[in-house]
């Protein structure tokens, strides 16, 4: 028996309608699996985050959305592939983190990236609630995020590692984010929708006239029943008052001769057998939605995106050190997926 909530139809509406408008662009980002990708750029201990953002897509958005000097934000910033990746472009980076251990992979990861090579970006990782977070930060930063990239929670449990001791059952962990039942990972699909919603329209100070949202999101399925996630993420974009723009595919699957290579994990594999066994048409899932999306500008030039080149204005902006990163936070956000 199903125990999420139905969603409304009329919550599908206009977040359907518009995802089918929007123009689509195809970005290759799997030429190389997730862990050749990550390989010794991020510290082991990130590979237990049960729904880490390819580092390919966030690349591939800074590269695209963004020039060096700018400021990159991620309010649910998980172990900091956004803030690496940024900081390793030059670009300088802020991310809130709901779970401490999360928080503090991000930190090891940014200390890493400083290590390996000469990054002019900096990075920072602030612990708590992001809609508790964000009016803090955003007295500081108002109007400096030049892109923010993110991504909500598919709920409680993910499809995680897989561990097979010889002819034993076959065990998966590390497949849920975190024990607090206040994380939205462990809300309804409601009310994380409500609740990422909200965390956009608070990150929106922080953004810049005309900056850009570039949110990766996919369909799952509960209790085999497909859901439509990129539509009721772009619908909850839309209520915070962003301008969609564009529907990116990430592809999670590699390019050869003109055909996929599928990456897909053991569990993945494992799922869409048992759905296909019970009648249900289903197939592995072998891309990301991104949906791009940005702040209304208040001049007239605003009905395109433009890349701001890097100024003696715009240059490498200080950041707060490790040390003096808030550690509060009363519960309710996910800091869940990168």
């Amino acid at each position: 028996m199903s125990t999420h909530e139905p969603i409304p139809q009329q919550a599908l509406t206009r977040g359907s309608d518009a995802l089918v408008e929007l123009p689509v662009t195809v970005w290759p980002t799997a030429q190389q699996p997730a862990r050749t990708q990550r390989g010794d750029r991020y510290v082991p201990e990130g590979t237990a985050h049960p729904a880490k953002m390819l580092p390919a897509i966030a690349r591939h958005a800074i590269d695209t959305f963004t020039a060096p000097g700018d400021l990159v934000l991620d309010p649910m910033c998980g172990v900091g592939t956004t803030l690496v990746e940024a900081v390793r472009k030059g670009r300088d980076a802020l991310g809130i983190e709901y779970e401490h251990r999360w928080a503090e992979v991000t930190e090891a990861n940014l200390t890493l990236a400083a290590l390996q090579e000469e990054t002019t970006g900096r990075g920072a990782v602030h612990v708590g609630d992001a809609r508790q977070v964000l009016p803090d930060l955003a007295e500081r930063y108002a109007g400096r995020a030049g892109l923010l990239v993110t991504s909500p929670p598919y709920g409680a449990s993910v499809h995680g590692q897989v561990h097979a001791p010889g002819h034993r059952p076959v065990r998966k962990h590390d497949n849920r984010y975190g024990r607090d039942r206040a994380n939205l990972a462990h809300r309804s699909l409601p009310m994380l929708l409500r609740g990422f919603t909200d965390i956009l329209r608070r990150a929106v100070p922080l953004l810049r006239p005309g900056g850009v949202v570039a949110i990766t999101t996919r369909p799952f399925r509960i209790d085999g029943e497909l859901i439509d996630f990129p539509s009721l993420t772009l619908d909850a974009a839309i209520n915070a008052g962003l301008d969609p723009v564009q529907r990116c595919v990430g592809l999670l699957a590699g390019l050869r001769d003109g055909k996929l290579v599928p990456r897909s994990s053991f569990f993945q594999l494992d799922y869409v057998r048992k759905l296909r066994d019970r009648g249900v048409p289903a197939w592995v899932i072998a891309h990301e939605d991104v949906l791009v999306l940005r702040v209304s500008r208040t001049c007239p030039s605003s009905g395109k995106l433009k890349h701001r080149r890097a100024g003696p204005e715009s240059g490498s902006r200080s950041m707060p050190d490790a040390d003096s990163v808030d550690g509060g936070g009363a519960g309710g956000s996910a800091g869940v997926r990168s």
